[in-house]
This record gives structure tokens, sequence and C-alpha cells, in this order.
């Protein structure tokens, strides 16, 4: 989780930045060139201006709620954020491997999904030994939790 927060953390220095420095000095420019109700540099400064604020807002209310995730409340012996689970897809007859991260963080093909994507959210709060049923856009998987390694176990 500590990636994550620092990519948000970078970014979010990256776009104050725009806001602050680059942004003000393209209207600037931009106003310099006379008539703005035709000025498609200043519009377009403008729009990106409004893009980057949005854009900003939504980076920090995450950081905000990343901050929020207490290891505390994160169970010991069921799956949570930060868990890999085992499990074994009974329609597809195979063991597969899946880490819960959030959903900056998650790629399908590497195996990292969200804990709130179908997926994650059958398997919180489930242990060993747990069957569950996941409806995904190419119908329902039947899956079995064959082993857990929690956030702490990791640590």
């Amino acid at each position: 989780m500590l990636d994550i927060t620092k990519k948000l953390e970078e970014q979010i220095r990256a776009l104050e930045y725009e806001l602050t420095n680059e942004l003000p000095a393209e209207i600037k420019r931009a106003v310099a060139l006379g008539d703005l109700s035709e000025n498609a540099e200043y519009h377009s400064a403008k729009q990106r201006q409004e893009f980057v604020n949005a854009h900003l807002g939504q980076l920090k209310r995450r950081m905000a709620e990343l901050s929020l995730v207490n290891l505390a409340n994160i169970p010991h012996d069921r799956v949570g954020f930060g868990s890999t689970i085992v499990v074994f897809d009974q329609g597809k007859g195979e063991e597969l491997t899946y880490k819960l991260v959030t959903s900056e963080e998650s790629d399908v093909t590497k195996g990292l999904i969200s804990t709130t994507s179908p997926i994650g959210r059958a398997l919180v709060g489930k242990k060993v030994g747990d069957e569950t049923t996941v409806v995904t856009p190419n119908g329902k998987r039947a899956l079995e939790i064959l082993k857990v390694t929690t956030i702490h176990d990791e640590a």
C-alpha cells in the first residue's frame, strides 16, 4: 500500500505544479494573443485547467480514503485487503492465485484484483475450505479457497 500512496503523492505534486506554474503561464500567453472569444489556445488551456483541478480533487480524496485503512481491522484468519489467495476454480479445473489490492493497483493479468471487483467481493471474509460463487461477465464461477496468506502473514 505504500507504493500506491507514493504514486498518488507523486501524481498530486505533478498536477499541483502544472496547475500553479505551467497553466497560468499558458493562459497568460494565450491572453496576450488578443480576442478571447476566438482564441483556441486560451480555451484549450482553460479546459486543461478544469480537468487538472478535477483530477487533483479525485486524487486527494483517494489519498484521504487510503489513509483511513487500519491494519488492525484486517482479519488475521480470513481473506481481506492485501491477502494472497489460492483458489480452485471448479469450472476450469485449475488452481489460481489472486492478491487483493486497491483499484489503482489492480491488474488481472498479474493476479492482482481489486477488493471491489466481483471476485474480490466474493472472496473477502472467506477462510480456507470455504466455497463461493462469483458472477462475472463470463458467467458464474465456483471457487474453493485452498490457501490464504493475509497481509499480517506477509509482514
